[in-house]
């Protein structure tokens, strides 16, 4: 018979035996949510996704030391989805565009389990490129107002949305100068190939890549709204403040991201298409040298100011109320993650300098002095050569074909707004000489009045480039 005492000390010795084995672990889930078509956003996932970035810097030590990590990656097409997620707390981190993220920060302003906080900005473009209006490559529209009555399509509540919204509030046209309806960028862009509609509003990179496809023509870019723009990262509070080292990690993997895509851009831009399903010339006129948007995960004042002006263009029409944007910014986890990474947040703070094409012009033999009317040719097996101008980038352009080379694309700067152009895409101011590319019809024939010359098309202006002289 089992005396009282040896019960006790069976039950003292089965206590110290469970509490000898290792604690269970506990799984945390890091749910972000993408839009890996969206150029602009992949930095802060589709990179860290694909070179598992963020399994490389999660912590392993202290309270994480028995921690599993599930990280779900899930994809959208647009931002409003991806605040659903958030909100239904599928979600924690979340990378969209300029409006939408507004939109997140004030959805969450009255949510009392959590609220929403921007932590990084994924890309930005001062000069408020990205977002665009195209027609079909035939349409007889070339201009925002030749679309009065015509049926144009945007996503509903994207950055593209709030582009159509201010570029109406603008030029003081009122909200039914178009017939505005809402279709996804597939359907949008589905729609226009077939003429149902009249064109098709969008972000990145669909004003670029419909374009470049062959089927549609850029009539308006959001740098005409004079109003920067930019794709950033939020994260749910009740999530940052029980994982701060968590954030911190994510940050780290963004930071990573960008490091990789700037040490060779080529190839970046050639994974980043095989990925996306992006073309690797659309991808690269954004994020390669001098491209159209620039990535670094500092949260700069000036875009947190355009996001105050976009709260006021959707509070002019109804469709948010109070809200300010600098309440809504943390960028304490982003500073730590600079700091362990021995990086200098401030100083990349204070800049908005991109990284600019640079290099010998081999046509010219010429180094390459102002990159913003510099371009560049993407020739099948030798690379993407820098040139000059746009003169020396077409002649070199010319001389690769007589050659019997296979060109990729050939990139030329807008002359008026610095936007990096697809050259087989822009009109060309002819005259006294000069060969001068532009986005927009009306500008082109602008400089042409000035000149005294003529505006014509690409093929045209590879021919006189040829005959011009290049010293």
């Amino acid at each position: 018979m089992v005396s009282r005492f040896q019960k006790v000390v069976v039950s003292v010795a089965c206590l110290t035996w469970i509490s000898a084995l290792p604690a269970a672990a506990e799984t945390i889930t890091i749910g972000i949510g993408t839009q890996d078509t969206t150029t602009n956003t992949v930095t802060a996932g589709t990179v860290i996704r694909q070179l598992h970035l963020l399994e490389k810097y999660l912590p392993t030590t202290g309270k994480y030391a028995n921690v599993k990590f599930e990280i779900e990656w899930q994809n959208f097409t647009s931002g409003p989805p991806v605040t659903n997620g958030m909100m239904a707390n599928k979600l924690q981190f979340g990378i969209m565009g300029d409006y939408p993220l507004i939109v997140n920060g004030f959805t969450f302003q009255n949510n009392p389990e959590s609220k929403s906080r921007l932590i990084s900005i994924a890309a930005y473009s001062m000069a408020g490129s990205g977002n665009g209006i195209v027609v079909h490559k035939d349409s007889p529209y070339y201009e925002l107002s030749d679309l009065k009555g015509k049926l144009v399509s945007v996503p509903f509540g994207s950055a593209a949305h709030g582009m159509v919204l201010k570029a109406l509030q603008d030029r003081g046209y009122p909200a039914d100068y178009f017939q505005l309806v809402s279709q996804s960028p597939e359907v949008g862009s589905t729609n226009l190939q077939e003429k149902k509609i009249d064109a098709h509003a969008d972000f990145v990179p669909f004003a670029e890549l419909l374009p470049f496809r062959g089927y549609a023509r850029k009539i308006f870019d959001g740098v005409e709204t004079n109003l920067p723009t930019f794709h950033g990262t939020v994260v749910r509070t009740d999530f940052a403040e029980k994982y701060p080292e968590v954030v911190v990690a994510y940050l780290k993997a963004e930071i990573a991201a960008n490091q990789w895509l700037r040490q060779d851009p080529k190839a970046a831009a050639e994974k980043i298409g095989d990925w996306t399903g992006i073309n690797k010339e659309v991808v690269y006129i954004f994020l390669g040298p001098s491209g159209n948007m620039t990535t670094d995960p500092t949260i700069k004042p000036a875009l947190i100011d355009a996001a105050a002006t976009d709260v006021k263009v959707l509070q002019s029409l109804g469709r948010m109320k109070e809200f300010d944007p600098k309440t809504w910014v943390d960028d304490s986890y982003v500073r730590k993650a600079y700091a362990e990474m021995k990086l200098d947040y401030d100083k990349d703070l204070a800049s908005t300098a991109n990284y600019e094409i640079s290099g010998q012009d081999k046509f010219c033999n010429k180094p390459i002095g102002e990159p913003r009317k510099a371009g560049e040719v993407w020739v099948d097996g030798e690379g993407i050569l820098p040139f000059s101008s746009t003169l020396c980038t077409l002649g070199a352009y010319a001389d690769f074909k007589a050659k019997s080379k296979t060109i990729n694309v050939a990139y030329v700067f807008d002359a008026s707004r610095g936007i990096k152009l697809f050259a087989d895409q822009a009109f060309y101011a002819a005259g006294k000489g000069e060969i001068v590319p532009f986005l927009l019809k009306k500008d082109a024939e602008a400089y042409a009045g000035k000149i005294n010359g003529k505006v014509v098309g690409f093929d045209d202006a590879v021919k006189l480039a040829m005959a011009g002289d290049r010293t």
